[in-house]
């Protein structure tokens, strides 16, 4: 299974595991599963840091580095495909972050992991709630 962490997820991954899912954080620690991040949760994590929304430590570029070099991750593209898509796909919301998430899914056929009810509820995506 191909696993796209949606922000908050890949925090609580890090962070906090007992807020996932069960059966969720199972599929997280299958090694047989691959696990996705989207640069635009670094992105989204940086932006929350700057607006003093959250706190890391070290702070959110230090973190970003550390999580990405001590997981076993693959960093997904954004690319012309997906950023079409981003504009194309069915949500009731035009969060660009969400857009861009649910559009990476969707072109490279991942399950986007989140316990975003508006994101659970595409219906253009495979989902997996967090």
């Amino acid at each position: 299974m191909k696993l796209l962490l949606d922000t908050h997820v890949w925090l609580w991954m890090r962070l906090e595991p007992a807020k996932l899912d069960s059966g969720a954080r199972r599929k997280l620690e299958d090694a047989s599963n691959e696990t996705w991040i989207s640069p635009v949760s670094a992105w989204e994590l940086v932006q929350l840091g700057d607006r003093g929304r959250i706190r890391l430590r070290p702070e959110p570029v230090a973190w970003i580095r550390t999580a990405l070099a001590t997981m076993k991750t693959l960093v997904a593209p954004i690319d012309i495909e997906i950023a079409i898509a981003s504009r194309r796909i069915s949500l009731a919301h035009e969060d660009p972050a969400d857009r861009i998430l649910a559009a990476t899914a969707k072109v490279l056929d991942l399950t986007l992991v989140t316990a975003d009810e508006r994101l659970l509820a595409c219906r253009e995506i495979r989902t997996l709630r967090a």
